[in-house]
């Protein structure tokens, strides 16, 4: 869990959840993106229909319609894979070929109703070139590279053939629009920069929620959920179990004389005792099970779906790897335990933990280091 991890891989892991967010919100606006580059392609080929060369608007439709169509079919398959492959290593590059395509084909096209020679035509074009510009900052948003080229590719071949022609109106609406086109690059840095930064804001603060709530639940010296913790998911497994009609046992755990650890040894000899303790119980359950300190060396586990006699196993197994630990003190470390199994009759969590800590007084008054069946 990376709760645990590294600063720098808490670092890498916020990159590339800002990098996936990028990509969900490029997915979510591109549908507006998609729809409105096809529909401003048809107004402005039903402006200029009777002044330009119909077969040459029926071809650029054409092109137009068919990378659009790929386009949408990008997006419905995104929508529809699972969420675990929406991955940016596979989506960013097939997104950046419709993209260039679609908006390569805008252009060539404009360029081409631009060249027919009739000044009211161009100012039209290039009206509609700025007006995608506009758009791809919104669409876009998320990531600048994409509104860069998509506004290289739409607006700058209209311009740039204004530029280099006789009239000085021609060049003088070149000129117009790539100053917008300048105005435009710099805001799409100011705000690929802020939603970057908001993108970063979330993910850490939810990071530090996750954080905090991990810290509110855990034993930090164990690291096993806390006494709160612990009653709180237990409730939940000893209900499912119990309505199942599953087996279900609570084992109670306590250290042999850790007292005299304590005072023989110091609290730091039986704060590792403790962390020792606590790993061990971590690298014996399984995610179904809960597990938690509830108090000073007294542990708990409750076995989901384990009938009595694997539950003894299992607590066999856990003294036995007590008693192998390696402690800071000379003396070994042993545990007594008890177990007690779900009857499904008139008993709650409480009254099942209550058996086995009563079979964990037996094993205690037996001689301790053994486990005891309630």
């Amino acid at each position: 869990m990376y709760l645990h991890d590294s600063q720098p891989a808490r670092e890498d892991l916020i990159r590339a959840q800002v990098r996936n967010d990028r990509l969900q919100l490029l997915f979510r606006q591109s549908f507006f993106s998609v729809f409105g580059s096809a529909l401003a392609a048809v107004m402005l080929s039903w402006i200029c229909w009777e002044r330009l060369e119909q077969s040459m608007i029926l071809w650029w439709l054409g092109l137009l319609g068919a990378s659009t169509t790929l386009r949408l079919i990008m997006l419905v398959t995104y929508f529809r894979v699972p969420e675990s492959v929406r991955t940016p290593e596979r989506w960013e590059t097939t997104y950046w070929v419709t993209l260039v395509l679609s908006a390569g084909i805008w252009g060539s096209g404009a360029l081409a109703l631009m060249q027919a020679g009739d000044m009211l035509i161009q100012t039209l074009v290039l009206l509609f070139t700025v007006g995608m510009s506009v758009s791809a900052v919104s669409c876009y948003s998320a990531y600048r590279s994409m509104t860069l080229v998509s506004i290289a590719l739409v607006l700058l071949p209209c311009s740039m053939w204004l530029l280099f022609q006789p009239q000085t109106a021609q060049q003088g609406m070149a000129v117009a629009s790539l100053i917008f086109a300048g105005f435009v690059a710099s805001a799409t840095r100011k705000l690929g920069r802020a939603m970057e930064r908001a993108f970063r804001l979330s993910r850490e603060m939810e990071h530090a929620h996750r954080i905090a709530a991990h810290a509110a639940q855990t034993d930090e010296l164990t690291g096993l959920q806390n006494r709160r913790a612990f009653f709180h998911r237990a409730e939940g497994v000893y209900e499912t179990c119990k309505q199942a009609h599953l087996p279900l046992c609570a084992l109670m755990l306590d250290i042999d004389h850790f007292k005299r650890i304590n005072d023989g040894h110091g609290h730091q000899a039986g704060d590792d005792v403790l962390r020792q303790i606590g790993r061990v119980i971590r690298q014996s359950v399984r995610d179904a099970d809960v597990s938690g300190r509830l108090g000073g060396e007294e542990f708990a586990l409750l076995l989901a779906n384990t009938p009595i006699d694997v539950a003894r196993v299992i607590a066999e197994r856990l003294r036995s790897a007590i008693a192998d630990i390696t402690c800071l003190h000379d003396e070994g470390v042993t545990a007594s335990l008890g177990i007690a199994e779900l009857n499904h009759l008139d008993q709650d969590l409480h009254g099942l933990l209550a058996l086995a800590d009563k079979a964990l007084f037996r094993a205690k008054a037996s001689g301790r280091n053994q486990t005891a069946v309630g």
